[in-house]
């Protein structure tokens, strides 16, 4: 899969997760995450995103307390 705009995306990437191959190809990382049951960083408040624990389950707990 090609993602464009890897340079404009990674400046605004929420995810800490620094370290990952997919930072800024947000296709990629949608489709890598949704192939593993997950949800991706971005979509995570910035408390429950940086314990990365990117499960479903995880992510309504998340925004069920705000």
């Amino acid at each position: 899969m090609k993602c464009g705009n890897q340079d404009k995306n990674v400046k605004n990437c929420t995810c800490t997760y620094i370290s990952c191959n997919k930072r800024g190809m947000c296709c990629e990382c949608v489709a890598y995450h949704r192939q593993n049951g997950e949800i991706p960083g971005c979509f995570f408040p910035p408390e429950a995103e940086r314990s990365y624990d990117r499960s479903i389950k995880n992510f309504i707990n998340a925004w069920s307390r705000r």
